[in-house]
């Protein structure tokens, strides 16, 4: 960050990244913010986040960045962490058919709780053998009006169109 930025004050905008665990929410996270990938992560315990400065269409806006835990244990208290969410990713697996047929929960317990924010959907691991059919969560996703994005937080393929198209649904949220 330049000083010229440290100095500005730039919109911000909460972002979430739900999906079952193990997805990959914390290393598409990491990825982005730090350009780095670990091979092997410990799970995230309730919720962790990071804050990044962004330029979307020639305008900075500042993500604060929620990396919420999947695992189901931690969902008694998920729904606090949702709140005032601008925009949310609801990340899947493509090579877990159970982490793509979560998203429709994934989906519904956050729009409870964040009726206002607008969602996307993040198949990651695209660097890995698919399993689930990238025509038929498109179809999902498209069906109810949400951009589809795919990923590799290990090669860094699409991660950067991710959190670009993250950033355009907070801001048409804020």
């Amino acid at each position: 960050m330049s000083s010229s930025q440290e100095t500005q004050v730039f919109p911000l905008a909460k972002v979430v990244v739900a999906g079952d665990g193990s997805v990959g929410k914390t290393s598409l996270i990491r990825r982005y913010c730090t350009d780095m990938f670990e091979e092997s992560r410990v799970l995230t315990i309730g919720v962790d986040f990071q804050v990044k400065i962004v330029e979307v269409d020639d305008r900075a806006i500042k993500l604060s960045i929620w990396d919420i835990a999947g695992q189901e244990r931690f969902g008694s208290f998920r729904d606090t962490f949702y709140r005032g969410a601008h925009a949310v990713a609801l990340v899947y697996d493509v090579t877990d058919i159970l982490s793509m047929n979560n998203l429709p929960n994934w989906h519904r317990e956050i729009a409870k709780v964040a009726p206002q924010a607008r969602f996307c959907v993040v198949g990651n691991k695209i660097d890995l053998h698919r399993v689930v059919l990238r025509s038929a969560v498109e179809g999902w996703a498209s069906a109810r009006g949400l951009p589809y994005v795919e990923t590799s937080a290990k090669t860094a393929e699409g991660v950067d169109e991710f959190f670009l198209t993250l950033a355009r649904l907070a801001l048409r949220s804020i």
